[in-house]
Parts: C-alpha cells; sequence; structure tokens
C-alpha cells in the first residue's frame, strides 16, 4: 500500500537483542496527509531500513508499507510497517503529467480548421392543431 504525506513526528531510534541473541533496531514516525480531513498514520522502519531511510520532520514523502495484526494474550495489535520511502517532490515531478483533454490545438496536414460551432437551432414555440399536451 502507498501513501502521501508530510511527516510530523520522528521518535528516537530504539533497539536491543531478542532471545535468539540477535540484534535489532527500529524507528518510529508519524505521517499526516494531505487531504481535505487529514489522517495521521503511526509507522515504523525495522532492521536495516532505519539507515536506508531517514526521514525528517516536516519532509513530504511517498510511503510505501504493509499492515500487520497479531494476537497477544487475547487482544489484537496492528503494526503499520513501512519498507520504502520516497521524497514527494521529487516522486511527482517524474511522474508524467495528466492528459488534458480539449480540443486539438493544431489540425493535422491536409485538414481544415473547423469553423466556428453553428448555433442549435431555435424550436418552434407556436401552438399547433396537434399539441395535445396540457400544459
Amino acid at each position: 500500500m502507498e501513501v502521501t504525506g508530510k511527516i510530523i513526528v520522528a521518535l528516537p531510534e530504539v533497539g536491543g537483542t531478542s532471545q535468539k541473541g540477535n540484534a535489532w533496531k527500529k524507528r518510529e514516525y508519524v505521517l499526516e496527509t494531505q487531504e481535505t480531513y487529514p489522517r495521521k498514520i503511526f509507522f515504523n522502519f525495522f532492521g536495516d531500513r532505519v539507515d536506508q531511510f531517514p526521514l525528517q520532520v516536516g519532509q513530504m514523502v511517498k510511503l510505501s508499507f504493509d499492515i500487520d495484526s497479531r494476537e497477544y494474550n487475547g487482544r489484537w495489535y496492528v503494526e503499520v510497517r513501512a519498507w520504502k520511502a520516497e521524497d514527494a517532490n521529487a516522486a511527482s515531478a517524474g511522474a508524467p503529467a495528466p492528459m488534458a483533454y480539449g480540443p486539438a490545438q493544431q489540425m493535422p496536414q491536409g485538414y481544415a480548421a473547423p469553423a466556428g460551432a453553428p448555433a442549435p437551432p431555435m424550436p418552434d414555440l407556436t401552438p399547433s392543431a396537434t399539441d395535445d399536451l396540457p400544459f
């Protein structure tokens, strides 16, 4: 999944050692979408991705993420784990511009330019003998 927004909170990196003796680290952020009704999304980068995607408060990003749910002691917990972040300004600059539809600016070679569109004919408003409508 993807979402675009501005980083509004960058929490400090946390880490430790798992029960198996493996070192781990993660960094958590809050992103605010730029919609009519903005939403805040709490997410994290885990492991090597912490160093791969250092984000700053105020930065506009396009975030790719997965949502993971797990159960612990009868309660369910949801985690938004990011796996990629791109600068939103650079991502939108590389995207093709949307197509604007409308009349052609120039006619191809060999075709005449269209004349002004004729006005539609005015309806005849005089009552006729076959007019049986009550209004």
